[in-house]
């Protein structure tokens, strides 16, 4: 977050974050009138994978199945097929299962700025959940009063901070699985009860167990110590849950056939 006699971070609007149509650097002098408004959850409902932190393996991974994406091999919770979210209905999470903290953040994000200790906070300027024009006090919260802060904005602002820091240890994760070498690409199949309507799953990687079980002592001395080896077993226990997406998928499927017809 920028205070007013900062500049604000125009590069934030470079790096769009999944979500993400218009980030900028949240700022007391351009965003002084702003408020957020409390919203839904519609704008996740076309998404495929979400990016979790390490530190919300185990609970994530009771729900979803958790696979590795990009190059720095980043955790994501798999909770759709074919650009359909299968646990957002209306607007809504299934309240039985766990919301990542990456959408519940949303519209707002971290920025580091390069090598500096400095963290700014960016949001989306093209969320539906800004009111822009000052509005009217009963028209959500404030995100500055009097130049600054707003006790929102603080909150969020912890939040975020929470977030970016734990993006740190899940990218040293991330880094340790793919020199280890354990990491494979696999082609999983989904398919609901009849065994009809199959989706196939690609462009992801998981943990390979024999070649786990292969690494040196040393290294998974190392890991036990780090947590890294429980964080492999959450992900690897997790994989059971594709024949839950499968079924959610055929649930759809039965409910909406028209649209899922090429899921």
């Amino acid at each position: 977050m920028t205070k007013s006699n900062d500049a604000p971070a125009q590069g934030a609007a470079n790096r769009k974050p999944p979500f993400f149509q218009q980030p900028v650097a949240l700022s007391s002098r351009d965003h002084a009138d702003w408020r957020l408004l409390s919203g839904d959850l519609a704008f996740a409902a076309n998404a495929v994978s979400i990016p979790v932190s390490v530190s919300e393996l185990m609970v994530a991974g009771r729900d979803y199945p958790i696979l590795f994406a990009g190059d720095q091999a980043a955790p994501v919770a798999l909770v759709g097929l074919k650009d359909q979210n299968l646990f957002v209905s209306d607007g809504q999470w299934d309240s039985h299962c766990y919301i990542p903290a990456y959408v519940r953040r949303y519209p707002f994000a971290t920025l580091a700025l390069g090598d500096e200790p400095r963290i700014l906070l960016v949001v989306d300027a093209a969320s539906d959940r800004l009111v822009k024009d000052g509005g009217s006090s009963d028209q959500g919260c404030p995100l500055f009063e009097a130049g600054e802060p707003s006790a929102l904005t603080k909150q969020l602002m912890n939040f975020c901070n929470q977030f970016h820091h734990d993006a740190d240890n899940t990218r040293l994760f991330g880094q340790a699985l793919l020199e280890s070498g354990v990491l494979v690409e696999r082609r999983a199949e989904i398919a609901g009860p009849d065994g009809k309507g199959k989706s196939a799953v690609t462009g992801f990687r998981l943990v390979d167990a024999r070649r786990l079980a292969e690494l040196p002592d040393a290294t998974v001395l190392e890991w036990n110590r780090k947590g890294w080896l429980a964080l492999i077993h959450y992900h690897l226990a997790s994989l059971q849950r594709l024949a839950e997406l499968g079924r959610r998928a055929q649930l759809v499927d039965a409910i909406n056939p028209t649209e899922m017809e090429n899921a």
